[in-house]
C-alpha cells in the first residue's frame, strides 16, 4: 500500500510552522504571491482545474464556490471572504489542527481566495472554545501584518459565542453581523446575498421592506408574535 502523503499538514513535523520565517522557508507565501500576479478569473480556473473542495461533509468544490460569487464590479457592492472556523460538530477537530499547526497555510489561503473574488476585508470567525488556537492564529495574523503581506486587504479574527447553530453558514453571517445566530431563508443563497447586507441597504434604504429580502421574515415574525 503506498503510504498516504501530507498535503495540508505537510513539514509541520518537521519545523515550527506556526513561526512566520519557518512557514516562508518551505516555499510559504509563495502561492499567495503567484495568485497576486494573475487575473482574478485565472486563480479561480486554476482553483478549478486543481478539483480543491471544502472539508465539511458536502466536499462543495472551491472553485465552484469562489465564481458563485460576483466580482464588486458588477454586484456594485464590496465583496468579502468569510472563514467558518466555529467547528461546532461534536467530535469534530479537523479545522482546529489546521489553526493550532499550519495558521500561516490557513491565512494564504484566506488572501489567496480575497485576490480571485477581489475582496479586500477577511473574516475569520472561529470558535469561542478554541481559545488556544486563536492565540496560535492571532500571533500568526500579527506576523502578517508586520510583513506588509497583507497588501490593503484587512484580517478581521471574530471569536464565537459558543452557540452550535453558528456553524451554519448563514447563521454564522447572522452572527459575525450582530445578529441573533440563525439560519436564513434560502435562496437568495450565501455567495449571493453574503455579508454586511446593510452595505446594500446603503443603495435601497427600503431593502428591509421588501418581502424577498432576507430579512423581511424576521419583520413577519415580530409582527405575529405582537
Amino acid at each position: 500500500m503506498a503510504e498516504a502523503q501530507a498535503l495540508v499538514l505537510a513539514g509541520a513535523d518537521e519545523r515550527d510552522l506556526t513561526r512566520l520565517a519557518e512557514y516562508q522557508a518551505i516555499g510559504g507565501y509563495g502561492a499567495l504571491a503567484k495568485a497576486r500576479g494573475l487575473e482574478r478569473q485565472a486563480v479561480i480556473d486554476e482553483i478549478s482545474t486543481a478539483t480543491l473542495r471544502g472539508r465539511g461533509g458536502a466536499g462543495f468544490p472551491m472553485g465552484r464556490k469562489l465564481s458563485l460569487v460576483q466580482p464588486p464590479e458588477a454586484a456594485g457592492k464590496p465583496t468579502y471572504v468569510v472563514a467558518n472556523a466555529d467547528e461546532s460538530e461534536p467530535g469534530s477537530f479537523k479545522d482546529r489542527e489546521l489553526m493550532r499547526r499550519v495558521p500561516h497555510r490557513f491565512i494564504e489561503g484566506c488572501l489567496i481566495a480575497a485576490h480571485a473574488i477581489g475582496a479586500r476585508h477577511v473574516f475569520i470567525y472561529i470558535r469561542g472554545e478554541y481559545a488556544a488556537e486563536y492565540e496560535v492564529l492571532k500571533r500568526a495574523a500579527d506576523e502578517v501584518r508586520e510583513a506588509d503581506l497583507l497588501e490593503g486587504v484587512t484580517l478581521v479574527l471574530h471569536r464565537g459565542a459558543g452557540a452550535y447553530i453558528c456553524g451554519e453558514e448563514s447563521a454564522l453571517l447572522e452572527s459575525l453581523e450582530g445578529e441573533r445566530g440563525q439560519p436564513r431563508p434560502r435562496p437568495p443563497f450565501p455567495p449571493i446575498s453574503g455579508l454586511r447586507l446593510a452595505d446594500a441597504h446603503q443603495q435601497r434604504p427600503d431593502a428591509d421592506d421588501r418581502p424577498d429580502h432576507p430579512r423581511a421574515w424576521r419583520r413577519l415574525v415580530r409582527l405575529a408574535r405582537a
